[in-house]
């Protein structure tokens, strides 16, 4: 157990150190000038040079790729070429946030698209099964921000149930565990739920189907052990692939929920990624990306290192 958690620690690190790189490269490839942001386009050719010496924009790019990570590895991100604010005190506020709002979405995404599937795994077949089935083609057809527009019309417009923009009254972007504040919750967590729903549903029913056809449950049933017993067996077994997909669709949120959230104008990474994007801001970009995809390789390690626990033969290769 220890040597395979090892093994897949020491994995991780060449892929966070690619991770790196793609996030610092990535953003080079892309069209126009950072420096628009702070700089007019008639801008005296000493004014762009000393923006570039301080943005350290006049250097190698390895050397600025090498200051970067260095920086990085010490929690520092850089500035906003747009707001002059550190970057590392933006994303982790957006982080919070996303981490919010994917975690509510992830949770009731992945607990329904449980019960649905193994409710369908068990009726296989049946109309219970088919409904199942149609509910995860549709989560998993429709686009998401779409979906966020159209519930937008039906539950802030027409009916005036919910509202539809921040992440608390007036727009705020600060949070609070209050009513008000949960209300700003249910319609971007909703709209995001309903991919993982979908996936989740597929996978359990599919697996639930099979495991109930294995020689062992046709054992235990011969046995005479009841439904619950049985449930059990067949939960263990589903438990580790549903884990693992679970945690790749909670990632999935914390990068794909751009554009949910600027449906919402939910405060999160996503719109902060948007906004920098349009800005043309490469250090919040840079650290908007990174920070994204380290979450991303950090979740999959955990999932590597839980699913030995729920499957000891996993800890064995």
């Amino acid at each position: 157990m220890l040597f395979h958690i090892l093994k897949r620690f020491f994995y991780a690190i060449p892929i966070a150190l690619g991770v790196t790189l793609l996030s610092f490269m990535l953003v080079y490839l892309a069209p126009g000038d950072p420096l628009n942001a702070v700089a007019p386009a008639d801008a005296p050719m000493e004014v762009i040079q000393a923006l570039k010496s301080a943005y350290g924009l006049d250097r190698p790019v390895p050397v600025q790729y090498g200051l970067w990570l260095a920086r990085a590895l010490h929690g520092d991100l850089g500035t906003s070429i747009a707001t002059g604010r550190a970057v590392a005190g933006e994303v982790i506020k957006a982080v919070g946030n996303t981490l919010l709002l994917a975690g509510a979405a992830g949770l009731a995404g992945v607990l329904l698209g449980c019960m649905l599937g193994a409710l369908a795994g068990y009726r296989h077949g049946g109309w219970v099964d088919r409904f199942a089935t149609l509910l995860s083609v549709v989560g998993v057809s429709v686009p998401h921000y779409w979906l966020g527009l159209v519930l937008t019309i039906v539950f802030s417009t027409w009916l005036a149930w919910l509202p539809a923009m921040g992440a608390g009254p007036g727009g705020s972007s600060d949070w609070a565990w209050d009513i008000a504040h949960l209300r700003h919750l249910v319609l971007p967590a909703l709209t995001l739920s309903v991919i993982p729903m979908g996936i989740v549903t597929r996978t359990v029913r599919a697996l639930v189907a099979d495991m109930l056809q294995q020689e062992f449950v046709v054992s235990l049933r011969a046995r005479g052990l009841g439904g619950r017993r049985i449930f059990r067996h067949v939960a263990k077994n589903v438990a580790p692939t549903v884990l693992a997909v679970a945690g790749l669709q909670i990632g999935y949120l914390m990068g794909g929920s751009i554009l949910v959230e600027t449906v919402f104008a939910w405060p999160g990474t996503g719109f902060l990624l948007n906004t920098a994007i349009f800005q043309r801001d490469i250090p919040l970009l840079q650290g908007t990306i990174l920070v994204l995809c380290m979450f991303f390789v950090a979740l999959n390690l955990i999932v590597d290192i839980l699913q030995p626990l729920l499957d000891p033969r996993m800890g064995r290769n």
